[in-house]
């Protein structure tokens, strides 16, 4: 482990979950950001994202989705991974 968190996350563990993410081609977030636009401070960004998860500081984004047809409709809450 890189130093004492309250939530033992290793640093490695969210460059591969970075790596999955661009792999799979994965859409901007909640946020906006794109892939790329993440690439440009990936460094910075990876270490805020580790920084911020470990330590419990790290809220992720709250969305509202909302579906309709003729036939129903739906709306769901939830938070954004990103």
């Amino acid at each position: 482990m890189d130093e004492a968190k309250p939530f033992p996350i290793p640093k490695r563990e969210v460059w591969e979950a970075f790596k999955r993410v661009k792999a799979n081609q994965g859409a901007a977030g909640v946020d906006g950001q794109s892939i790329e636009d993440f690439e440009a401070n990936l460094s910075g960004n990876l270490c805020k994202l580790w920084n911020r998860m470990s330590s419990g500081s790290y809220f992720p984004l709250w969305f509202i989705v909302a579906t309709w047809s003729e036939d129903e409709t739906e709306i769901r809450t939830g938070q954004s991974a990103g």
